[in-house]
């Protein structure tokens, strides 16, 4: 592993501190180096604070050290928000080399902070493990770039494929464990999607309980008849305010809204009609499906759309992730569509 490698891993490390805390922003880390040896770290914290590489070089007392290198797993940006140009504070600061993981993934600013840079006399190099820093910020990329959220759809199921037991029956299936990593789950992504019947059956929360502070995400119930139950948890708790009910409007509509809202990820949970009318549409971008050890023949399919013409255009998982989570198993994947004319 080259030094370079090394110190990104670092970064990567320092902007996942904040991972669900920063949007609509990215997660970033920023470590700055001299001679081998890290001086000073700092990462993201929330939208409107300080960008990594500020916290960063803010960190460092006194004369700023000669032949710093600066490690940033985002190329650094070169145009004013509610912060500065972190590109001008770089090059003030005198800094001799930057190593940047990604590059913007905003079409209109990819590459400029980097050319900002190198213009200014300041080595840059870009690409250290960029495939991983990219990965770190999924939604933000698709968000930036598209306008709509990255669509994740997240699901509880039987061995044949099942969403609920029997109505004597408690409603969970998968494990303690498997439950706790939802809420972790939770914890960093935007808003949380269901469908009426959801509400209905079930009553939830849908927050994130991981046992420290946390933002929470929003709400999203979709309804066609708009008959939902006035004391439903998402109606009457702390947290009211931050639900949001559409009425008759397609999946596609919503999420556009949604982006337009700066919600950046939207997980969908349920119920079956919902994630099948999601995945006919092809707009599911990722998957995160936990599958207990158990048969329950139940009545709700977990993706009861209207499915595939035929097996070669079924929508195949790629980069697929198995992790075993107390007696479940968490398959995690993104769908692959085969174009509309080949199928």
């Amino acid at each position: 592993m080259s030094d370079d490698e090394r110190f990104m891993r670092i970064a990567l490390t320092e902007a996942r501190k904040s991972l669900g805390e920063t949007s609509p922003n990215p997660a970033v880390g920023a470590l700055l180096v001299v001679q081998n040896r890290i001086i000073a770290r700092g990462h993201h914290r929330q939208a409107g604070k300080p960008h990594a590489e500020i916290e960063c070089i803010r960190k460092v007392r006194g004369k700023f050290p000669k032949d710093s290198t600066l490690y940033v797993t985002l190329e650094p940006c070169s145009t004013k928000g509610k912060t500065g140009p972190c590109t001008d504070e770089i090059v003030r600061t005198g800094i001799k080399t930057v190593v940047i993981g990604a590059t913007d993934p905003n079409p209109r600013h990819r590459g400029a902070g980097s050319d900002l840079l190198v213009n200014a006399g300041i080595e840059v190099r870009t690409g250290v493990l960029a495939e991983e820093c990219a990965v770190l910020n999924e939604a933000f990329n698709k968000w930036i770039a598209t306008g709509i959220p990255l669509v994740i759809a997240k699901c509880g199921m039987s061995l044949d494929g099942r969403l609920t037991r029997p109505k004597t029956e408690s409603r969970w299936m998968t494990s303690p464990s498997a439950r706790r990593y939802v809420h972790e789950l939770r914890a960093r992504i935007d808003a949380i999607l269901v469908g009426a019947e959801t509400i209905r059956r079930d009553n939830p929360r849908l927050t994130a309980r991981t046992g420290s502070k946390t933002r929470q995400p929003a709400r999203v119930v979709i309804t066609r008849s708009g008959k939902l139950p006035r004391n439903a948890h998402v109606f009457t708790d702390r947290l009211r305010k931050d639900t949001r009910v559409y009425r008759n409007q397609t999946l596609a509509t919503i999420l556009a809204d949604l982006g337009s809202k700066n919600i950046t990820s939207v997980m969908i949970e349920g119920g079956g009609n919902v994630l099948g009318e999601a995945l006919d549409e092809r707009l599911i971008d990722k998957v995160q499906i936990y599958i207990a050890p158990i048969f329950t023949g139940g009545p709700i399919p977990a993706f009861a759309g209207q499915g595939a013409i035929r097996t070669s255009a079924g929508a195949r998982l790629e980069r697929v992730r198995f992790d075993k989570i107390g007696g479940d198993i968490c398959i995690t994947g993104y769908p692959k569509y085969v174009a509309a004319a080949a199928a």
